[in-house]
């Protein structure tokens, strides 16, 4: 080999190098400006269809016994039926096993024919408690795919909502069948919220603006639920991903120092680092500590997201409480934290 034919042959080497350089360069700019996308505009959902008079719907017991509620099921399926909907209830929903609704098998297996019955376009959760999670891995979601329906529900709920959402179908944040004992004139906006949300009618809401308010408009996709849920989501395939989304939080019956260590729990996971807006729901029947915490339970919770700069919304109508608002997870909302008033604006 001669001396030329050397020179030109290092010389294309250091080319080949070269335009591979460029290539691997313009492919990690391509990725990060993937990566970036993916945080400002969230994928779009699928959206189940709604409702129509002569459609189906599926009351269920995911979850906690249903101990002596029976007429309050009936007056759940009476409340559809005036709807114009065909009601299922399922075969083990006032079945009996200690603290659940039936065996987690018997539970799963109401839940699967449900999902997979193309004829059902909506399963109601009869009541909350606790037990979803034990029977969301036992379920087959393949044709709930093909044929996606509203899961409905809260509370314990929270399980399928954000596990559904990382499948990449919205879901229904709702009452549920024993929400019927309640008193009817305080659970009229509960009842034709949720009638409005099944059936497609448009969701707005105005209320009345809390001091603790960090005001600002924010847009993004909901997400959300029970605080203690979210929580014990989190490290498994169901932890919400929330980037570029608003976040729903309420809770029930808990110490503000069991509500901070929570919060702080998702604040580690970088549930709020990128985080457009935090809607906060109703936090009921909060325990006296002997030690007292020192501040209220809005403060507290600015407290914990102080680091962050995006709107924040207290005291919207939803959660453990009779006056419980239909909410769409994983639809896109408009929120706008004012000085007197606050809207949540479904698009």
């Amino acid at each position: 080999m001669n001396l030329n034919t050397f020179t030109k042959i290092i010389s294309m080497k250091r080319r080949i190098k070269f335009v591979s350089l460029i290539f691997s360069l313009i492919s990690f700019l391509s990725f990060g400006q993937i990566k970036n996308d993916s945080i400002s505009k969230p994928m779009k959902l699928i959206q189940p269809n709604y409702l129509k008079a002569g459609d189906t719907i599926a009351i269920l017991a995911p979850a906690g016994i249903l101990k002596s509620k029976q007429d309050i099921i009936n007056d759940a399926k009476k409340l559809a039926e005036s709807w114009g909907l065909h009601v299922l209830i399922g075969e083990h929903v006032f079945y009996q096993n200690n603290h659940f609704a039936g065996t987690d098998k018997e539970r799963a297996s109401d839940f699967q024919k449900a999902l997979d019955n193309s004829s059902v376009k909506a399963i109601w959760s009869a009541r909350g408690g606790y037990g979803s999670v034990r029977i969301l891995d036992k379920l087959d979601y393949s044709k709930f795919l093909q044929n996606p329906k509203w899961i409905i529900g809260y509370s314990d709920v929270t399980a399928f909502h954000s596990h559904i959402h990382n499948l990449g179908v919205e879901t229904m944040h709702a009452m549920m069948g024993t929400s019927l004992q309640f008193d009817e004139e305080e659970t009229k906006e509960s009842i034709e919220t949720f009638r409005k949300a099944l059936f497609g009618d448009e969701l707005t809401y105005e209320i009345a603006s809390s001091k603790f308010n960090k005001k600002g408009v924010a847009e993004g996709q909901l997400i959300g639920g029970n605080l203690s849920i979210l929580m014990t989501m989190l490290g498994s395939e169901t932890q919400l991903k929330t980037e570029g989304k608003i976040l729903f939080i309420e809770e029930i019956g808990e110490y503000k120092y069991h509500i901070d260590r929570m919060l702080h729990s998702l604040k580690r996971a970088g549930y709020f680092k990128d985080l457009r807006g935090l809607v906060v729901g109703d936090m009921s029947n909060i325990k006296k500590n002997t030690t007292k915490w020192g501040t209220s339970i809005e403060q507290l919770i600015l407290d914990v997201v102080s680091a962050y700069d995006f709107p924040v919304i207290f005291n919207f109508p939803a959660g453990h409480e009779t006056d419980n608002r239909a909410l769409i997870f994983g639809r896109t909302i408009q929120m706008n934290a004012k000085e007197t008033t606050s809207e949540v604006i479904f698009k």
